[in-house]
């Protein structure tokens, strides 16, 4: 089916705004900066051909600027960024004094689900095209760097060999579907979502009624009860729940996202039967492709025209001129009672386990995934999902095998007991490869969470089960660190010594529906509070022990303390 709905009746005349926001239905295509004239004058998705033909055979000096960096984008390339620029340079240079010859290349992985075969696949490029990188991202990808231009066409030519891509996976597109790590094996799972995941994908990622939006398009579908998705920050969000008459299906939200602006998703009100779902999908995205605002860069994500319309206004929108029919009302989804992240061991419903393991902070690399490879395929398990979490998890382990597996992962470096922090830390790219990054955050985080299991080990027993803590290398928030209970966006600050160093804003408090009241809350930001990077663990020790002192009760959650403390006890 083509990506353009058909309106059940005439579309209502909608009052224009005094400036021109470029929405489609109101004020017409024509482009209002120079992001949408490249993308109306040249589909994003034509530049395939281009590298196969006239890049990868000339090389990077032979690629036009808007591919660069414009279209490159649609088939999951960006340059990196090029080593030795340090963070307090990143506004002040241009893209071309910042980037490097090389690219990062993000890996589609729809769901996070990936066979043994694709896994070595991934690590032999790794290996081959990518010096050993890889990175698990917190939206199911995987990420490697190093990426040369005439090494693409074989890069795809050896994904698409056993099922993957990289297409739509960055751009101003439908990027990757989150899904349940355990769709599919879990036994209190409400629903499968695997079906709705295939077929949007089957139908609309590619197609180029789709392929100009806005700006970037998230979307997440669960029916785990632990609503293991990060819902709450995604354009659309389908969650699995119960309607009383209808049985099984999905509740859906709209208009999630953070970056420096954050807006967590509303919920429409409204009860998706799984049939409808993919349907339903595309009547959200084409409702941004249409009203999406395309003037401002900065205003140009769903959740801005989710602000101003309201769910009701939305709901009524996508029912009369995209659906044709109206949605039931349901049920909201139920809080869960543990995280999502599925680290450690866990009985499937087949009588077989999942394993979650953690990495540190995504880090995975090609020859850590052969081995893992090795691993499964020793232990008789043949697939493993991704998790929005940087988490792996491995499926279907027999029983007698467990504890062999759980000991094999924590000798090629992936942890199904991690400690606390190992297990709540996650980190975003940062400067070693980002071109928009102002600090580092894999090496600092790695560092962080070998001095605080140190550091807190007397109070270990007496620390929540989840504390998380996310550390960003810019205000973009990648790492999403306003739903953290510690979130760290990097900055350079002045030190005690008046020297400009790397560092750290503070964000305290922020949860998702699982740990708050339903829609989640984005925290504070603490005024004038700022860490060096060299500090950080100093910092996260004193303001922990400071919560375990001064908490209401010993239920308490930290996020619920941060939010509410008295500024100098989180100082």
């Amino acid at each position: 089916m083509s990506g353009t709905a058909p309106a059940a009746q005439p579309t209502p005349k909608r009052k224009r705004a005094a400036k021109p926001n470029g929405q489609w239905k109101i004020d017409g295509r024509a482009p209002l900066n120079h992001n949408e004239e490249f993308k109306l004058e040249d589909d994003g998705l034509n530049v395939r051909e281009r590298i196969e033909s006239v890049y990868a055979r000339e090389g990077f000096d032979a690629i036009a600027d808007d591919d660069l960096h414009g279209r490159f984008r649609w088939w999951g390339l960006y340059t990196q960024r090029r080593p030795g620029i340090d963070g307090g340079r990143t506004a002040k240079l241009e893209t071309s004094e910042l980037e490097d010859r090389y690219f990062m290349m993000r890996v589609r992985i729809d769901g996070g689900a990936l066979t043994l075969e694709q896994l070595r696949v991934i690590a032999g490029i790794s290996e081959e095209f990518g010096r050993g990188t890889a990175d698990v991202t917190d939206r199911q990808n995987i990420q490697l760097h190093w990426v040369q231009i005439e090494d693409v066409p074989e890069i795809w030519r050896r994904l698409e060999s056993v099922g993957l891509s990289t297409t739509e996976a960055c751009g101003d597109v439908s990027r990757v579907i989150l899904g349940s790590p355990v769709a599919g094996v879990a036994a209190e799972e409400i629903l499968d979502p695997t079906p709705t995941i295939r077929e949007i994908k089957e139908r609309f990622i590619g197609d180029p009624e789709l392929s100009n939006l806005p700006r970037k398009f998230k979307t997440a579908v669960t029916g785990h009860p632990s609503q293991d998705v990060v819902h709450e920050i995604n354009d659309i969000s389908l969650v699995g729940v119960v309607h009383p008459e209808l049985g099984a299906g999905y509740d859906l939200w709209v208009g999630g996202g953070l970056s420096t602006n954050a807006h967590l998703a509303q919920r429409l009100g409204a009860f998706v039967a799984p049939e409808h779902a993919a349907e339903v999908w595309l009547g959200v995205t084409s409702i941004f492709r249409d009203y999406g605002y395309r003037r401002l860069r900065n205003r140009a994500r769903l959740k801005f025209l989710m602000a101003d319309w309201g769910p009701e206004r939305f709901r009524e929108v996508l029912e009369e001129e995209y659906l044709g029919w109206r949605l039931p009302d349901g049920p909201a989804p139920q809080r869960p009672t543990r995280t999502g992240d599925h680290v450690g061991v866990h009985r499937q419903k087949d009588g077989r386990y999942y394993v979650g393991l953690s990495p540190v902070v995504g880090r995975v690399g090609g020859r850590l995934l052969n081995r893992l490879a090795d691993l499964m395929q020793d232990h008789g398990a043949g697939r493993l999902r991704l998790t929005p979490y940087q988490k792996i998890v491995v499926l279907d382990v027999p029983e007698d095998d467990v504890e062999a597996f759980v000991a094999g992962a924590r000798e090629i470096g992936l942890e199904a007991e991690p400690s606390l922090f190992r297990r709540t830390t996650m980190a975003c790219t940062g400067i070693q490869f980002c071109k928009l990054a102002i600090v580092d955050t894999k090496d600092t985080a790695e560092g962080v969470i070998r001095d605080l299991d140190e550091r807190l080990a007397d109070v270990a027993e007496r620390l929540p089960e989840q504390l998380t803590l996310h550390i960003n290398g810019c205000p973009n928030s990648c790492a999403r660190i306003q739903t953290a209970d510690i979130g760290l966006k990097g900055q350079i600050i002045t030190d005690e010594v008046g020297e400009q160093v790397p560092g750290f804003q503070v964000h305290l408090g922020g949860e998702l529906s699982g740990y708050a009241n339903d829609g989640g809350v984005t925290g504070r930001t603490v005024r004038g509070l700022k860490v060096p990077a060299t500090g950080i663990a100093d910092y996260v020790e004193r303001l922990v022990r400071s919560y375990l002192r001064h908490r209401q009760d010993p239920e308490q959650g930290f996020a619920d303390w941060a939010r509410t403390a008295d500024e100098e006890l989180v100082a």
